[in-house]
């Protein structure tokens, strides 16, 4: 019985590692997204020429931004 109980705690506490983990990755994942993947490709597209391809993710990017900022204060 004991056994038992002391895998029922071990599988929750790996669990709640495992839950961890993957919010973890997540957040990793969107900050080098919005950070430096974003800003790099709207600077070789500009380098590129491709100012038309720029400007209206620019103009979508600083929406989300706006909103994710109004959302939060409010």
């Amino acid at each position: 019985m004991l056994t038992l109980v002391i895998l029922f705690f071990a599988f929750a506490f790996c669990g709640r590692l495992i839950g961890f983990a993957f919010k973890a990755t997540w957040n990793i994942a969107n900050f080098f997204l919005f950070v430096v993947f974003l800003p790099a490709m709207l600077v070789i597209a500009i380098i590129g020429g491709l100012i038309s391809l720029a400007w209206p993710i620019l103009i979508i990017a600083g929406i989300v931004l706006i909103v994710k900022n109004c959302t939060r204060c409010a």
